[in-house]
């Protein structure tokens, strides 16, 4: 199915005329689990040239598993891109996708403007559209909702930023402070904000998510290298890279991941915590928060705190201390 509506050009029929150039939108209804799964890295989309930008949204609260998956592509899709996509949501199997050619527009504010910013604790995260809408008091972020996930819209991200605000409020103090996973780096703006004194580094496996940080760092004057007040960045897979084990131990380490990877690195992980310090995991669902826990208990930690939004907890793990 081809849309027509005001604010695109829509084309009935299919194969339609690929030749047509600018910015085009595909949408599928999804649910609510789909909608959370499509969250996280999608291999078959990270591969593709360009890349597109895939946006969740649930259009009537008052139907809160109904949920649309739009996909946002620079040129006209092909036969493969929506095939692609239709395998993104099982759901909606046997369905026809809504194709719409944009007309000339900026294709990425579009794609953020149904997003509306987030309040987690002291933090205010927006996208561009609502830049001059940050209320007083509160510390602002600019995240594009793009390339790289974490743009504070998830649970796992909202529920760290809420760790970290509770942390603070706690009065804890930390000077070494690891992001792993940083995704767009919003999180380890977060600390830095917190504790301005601190030295903060970032890690992704994605070299992209890596760009994007930097990226997202000049928006939010975040002064980027080594040193006490800066975060410095650097591609690597857990803990894998010389500074990441130059810089340890810390004595707070943020890791939004997913169970698998957070399980499997637990010993190099909590290796890399001072006694007392205190590790943030995130990216798990609720019936996986007891195995990953107890993964970190035989570490010689214990679990601080918890809090849980909707389907997806985030863990405080501490080290217990030497007597």
């Amino acid at each position: 199915m081809f849309a027509d509506e005001p604010k695109g050009d829509g084309i009935t029929g299919f194969p339609f005329d690929a030749a047509r150039e600018g910015s085009w939108k595909i949408s599928l209804p999804c649910t609510k689990a789909e909608a959370e799964q499509l969250a996280g890295d999608i291999p078959s989309i990270a591969l593709l040239d360009p890349q597109p930008t895939l946006m969740t949204s649930e259009p009537d609260p008052a139907q809160p598993d109904v949920w649309q998956l739009d996909v946002y592509v620079e040129g006209a899709p092909d036969a493969t891109l929506i095939e692609i996509v239709r395998g993104l949501v099982p759901s909606a199997r046997g369905q026809d996708p809504v194709v719409e050619h944009i007309a000339e527009a900026d294709w990425v504010t579009l794609s953020q403007s149904g997003l509306e910013p987030i309040r987690a604790g002291r933090f205010f995260v927006h996208t561009p559209v609502n830049a001059d809408h940050v209320p007083n008091g509160l510390i602002g972020f600019t995240i594009d909702a793009g390339r790289a996930f974490g743009t504070g819209h998830h649970e796992t991200t909202t529920g760290c930023l809420e760790m970290l605000d509770r942390l603070k409020s706690a009065g804890r103090r930390f000077a070494d402070i690891a992001d792993i996973g940083t995704g767009t780096g919003l999180l380890a703006f977060a600390a830095r904000a917190l504790w301005p004194a601190a030295q903060v580094i970032a890690s992704d496996i994605d070299p992209v998510s890596i760009d994007v940080t930097a990226e997202n760092a000049a928006v939010n004057s975040v002064p980027l290298g080594r040193g006490r007040g800066k975060v410095e960045l650097v591609v690597a897979a857990g803990l894998a890279h010389r500074r990441l084990k130059t810089r340890a131990p810390y004595d707070l380490l943020i890791a939004n991941i997913l169970a698998g990877p957070l399980i499997e690195l637990a010993p190099i992980f909590a290796g890399a915590i001072l006694p007392g310090g205190s590790l943030i995991l995130a990216g798990l669902l609720d019936t996986q928060a007891d195995t990953v826990a107890a993964a970190y208990r035989r570490q010689g930690m214990w679990l601080a705190d918890r809090r849980d939004r909707g389907d997806w907890p985030t863990l405080r793990m501490v080290r217990r201390r030497r007597h």
